[in-house]
């Protein structure tokens, strides 16, 4: 064997080594049938694609309870999204555990048999999102961008990315794409008292300041629908812990043994919040099997 057969065989040998610790190629386009549902990730090096959701959440509307109006009008909204009709952006804020998240994935469970499918993408990667945009703009289908838990500190780069893809760029919004963003700010930005102490004269202050304090709130307003969510009394919060135990098989008599136990574990959290519904009932249930 010559000594170039030799290197030829080492070469091979030593990229088969380094093909085997290297992630799989993902292509930047999916395989749309495998879900209605899709995370934007970023691998190593950069390179980002569209990854299915391969366990969607079964959530439905009528899962989520005292939440009527939030739940009309986002219903309402994307009704017309899917079937072609002019419909807004969406921003949900408020208490955590109220439902924000969990109302639009079972607005993705409603109307996934119309066209509709769901875009996860984290606060990290909202820069890119021109490219998925484009990405999606010549399908058939009807695409929510969800950015869950948003929220900005001044100058992060996905702020001003978000506020282009919204209505703010030199081209057209896609009519097949909306974004539902949920957030604990109203604003999206901290709001500080120095924002209000700005206005105070002297000292070497802002010489505009409801131009600065305007600029916080300018990415908020450019979402058409807010939907605003409350801590449940605790009545409300009752409600929902019953119907999460009636969900997993406990009958009417054990709902009403839970209750106390209910509003401890409600206590103990500082919260009487859907989420903390749900967790009751998944550790009451689990503890007293049918």
């Amino acid at each position: 064997m010559t000594p170039l057969e030799q290197f030829l065989l080492r070469a091979e040998a030593l990229l088969q080594r380094v093909e085997a610790v290297l992630p799989p190629a993902y292509p930047r386009e999916p395989d749309w049938k495998r879900s209605f549902a899709f995370r934007w990730r970023k691998r190593t090096g950069g390179t980002s694609y569209l990854q299915p959701v391969t366990h969607v959440s079964s959530i439905s509307l009528g899962d989520l309870h005292n939440i009527a109006r939030q739940k009309q009008q986002i219903e309402q909204n994307t009704r017309q999204f899917v079937q072609g009709r002019p419909a807004n952006n969406v921003l949900l804020t408020g208490a955590r555990g109220t439902g924000k998240s969990s109302l639009i994935k079972a607005c993705l469970n409603q109307f996934a048999a119309d066209g509709l499918r769901l875009i996860e993408v984290d606060k990290e990667d909202l820069a890119e999102l021109a490219d998925i945009v484009d990405l999606v703009a010549g399908r058939p289908e009807r695409f929510v961008i969800f950015c869950d838990d948003l929220s900005f500190e001044e100058g992060e780069s996905g702020y001003k990315a978000l506020k282009v893809a919204l209505d703010g760029g030199i081209s057209a919004q896609s009519d097949n794409v909306l974004i539902y963003a949920t957030s604990n700010r109203r604003h999206l930005m901290p709001e500080r008292m120095s924002d209000n102490a700005s206005y105070t004269h002297g000292g070497d202050g802002d010489l505009h300041p409801g131009e600065t304090v305007e600029e916080k709130i300018s990415l908020s307003e450019r979402f058409g629908l807010w939907l605003s969510f409350y801590p449940f009394k605790q009545d409300d919060y009752l409600d929902i812990v019953a119907h999460w135990l009636g969900s997993f098989g406990c009958d009417a008599q054990q709902v009403e043994a839970a209750r106390t136990e209910a509003l401890q574990w409600a206590l103990q959290r500082g919260s009487r919040s859907g989420r903390v519904a749900w967790q009751f009932a998944k550790d009451y249930a689990g503890k007293h099997p049918q």
